[in-house]
């Protein structure tokens, strides 16, 4: 799962997309420095920051944490010849989705940004087959903007860049559990990337249609 935060270069929070640098490393404590639910505090941290948004454009060469360890990352691209010619919340390079299944949660999308103000963007892809850079500014991506890419290339199928007004009234923890649900290698080739997509959108539907508060998108539903 992806998620990674984005400066605010282009005067919103969240627009530019952020290379993770090369120059990163990351050695974990020995068990004699810090106690167990530190190390795991801290790796949790970690994870949220250096999350492989792979939108593949905003991938550059450098370390990826992965569910099943560390991998080195894909060197970003950026096709905008892949864009639809009309606006569209639903992008799918990969052919995932059938029509039907686009047009149903192109309608979900439009009513999760009517009823909360939030705009959820999908794109399924396979790296490097994807537009990369070239969506965000198709899509005008802000902080009050979700991007979810779509992508089994590090093994895990969700992946998600999430602006700053999001962050403020969503857990982080939600879209680490989201993808470990929905997401996960063995879900997904049971039952197929569209239904990992689909349960992903209801699920991100549901959490941000709850009231804001302590307890707020404890579920994945």
């Amino acid at each position: 799962m992806a998620f990674l935060h984005l400066p605010s270069s282009l005067g919103t929070t969240h627009p530019s997309l952020l290379p993770i640098k090369s120059s990163f490393h990351f050695s974990p404590p020995t068990a004699s420095i810090l106690k167990p639910t530190n190390f795991t505090n801290r790796l949790s941290d970690f994870r949220y920051k250096s999350f492989n948004f792979v939108l593949s454009g905003a991938l550059s060469l450098g370390l990826i944490l992965t569910r099943s360890g560390f991998a080195e990352a894909k060197t970003g691209v950026n096709k905008p010849e892949l864009l639809p010619r009309e606006f569209t919340p639903v992008i799918d390079v990969a052919g995932f989705l059938s029509d039907g299944q686009e047009k149903r949660i192109a309608m979900e999308i439009a009513n999760i940004e009517q009823d909360t103000g939030f705009k959820l963007r999908v794109l399924a892809q396979n790296y490097p087959d994807t537009p990369g850079l070239a969506i965000k500014d198709f899509w005008q991506v802000d902080d009050r903007t979700i991007v979810f890419v779509a992508d089994p290339t590090f093994g895990n199928i969700l992946n998600f860049n999430v602006g700053a007004s999001v962050d403020l009234d969503i857990p982080r923890s939600f879209w680490s559990r989201l993808a470990g649900k929905y997401g996960n290698m063995f879900y997904w080739k049971e039952k197929g990337e569209d239904s990992s997509i689909e349960a992903a959108v209801m699920a991100i539907s549901h959490c941000l249609r709850e009231p804001v508060g302590p307890n707020n998108c404890s579920e994945v539903k």
